[in-house]
C-alpha cells in the first residue's frame, strides 16, 4: 500500500483509470491535473454491449477514512450528463461514508477502498507479478 500513498497523486488518477479500463469502462478519460472540480477522470460503462452509462471517479490517496463529507462534496460535483459516481482511495470508508454513498434520490456512488484497490490489480496483473514461493517441510525431513 506504501507504493499507492506515496505515489503522484496524478499517476494515482492513471492508475486508477487503467484498472477502470480492465474492469470494462470505455473511453476513460483523466481530466487535466488542476482545476478538475472535483471530477478526477470519466468513462463509459458498457454491460453487455446493450446499454451504458457515464461514470465519473474520484481518487483520494489517505490513509485514514474517507467520511460522508468528502461523498457529499463529490456528488455535488456531478454534472447531470453523470448517471454513477465512483469514489477511490486508498484509505477505507467510514459507515457515514458508505451511507451517504447509498442516499435513496440521489446519484449513487460506488466506493472502492485500498484494499479492493489492490485486490484488483492483482487480479488484473497491473503493475504486480506472481511469485512462487516454497517452503520447506521440516517434519518431513525429520521423519526420513
Amino acid at each position: 500500500m506504501d507504493i499507492l500513498l506515496n505515489m503522484d497523486p496524478y499517476a494515482f488518477e492513471r492508475l486508477s483509470q487503467r484498472l477502470l479500463r480492465e474492469c470494462g469502462f470505455v473511453q476513460v478519460a483523466v481530466t487535466k491535473k488542476s482545476g478538475d472540480g472535483g471530477i478526477d477522470g470519466a468513462g463509459k460503462l458498457k454491460i453487455n454491449g446493450i446499454f451504458s452509462f457515464r461514470v465519473a471517479f474520484q481518487c483520494k490517496r489517505y490513509k485514514g477514512s474517507v467520511g460522508s463529507a468528502e461523498i457529499r462534496d463529490f456528488r455535488s460535483s456531478l454534472t447531470t450528463d453523470i448517471e454513477k459516481g465512483i469514489f477511490i482511495t486508498t484509505g477505507t470508508s467510514s459507515n457515514a461514508a458508505r451511507e451517504e454513498a447509498a442516499t435513496p434520490g440521489k446519484k449513487q456512488i460506488d466506493l472502492i477502498d485500498g484494499e479492493e484497490f489492490m485486490d484488483k490489480i492483482a487480479e488484473f496483473g497491473i503493475g504486480v507479478k506472481e511469485v512462487v514461493t516454497y517452503e520447506v517441510n521440516e517434519d518431513f525431513f525429520a521423519s526420513i
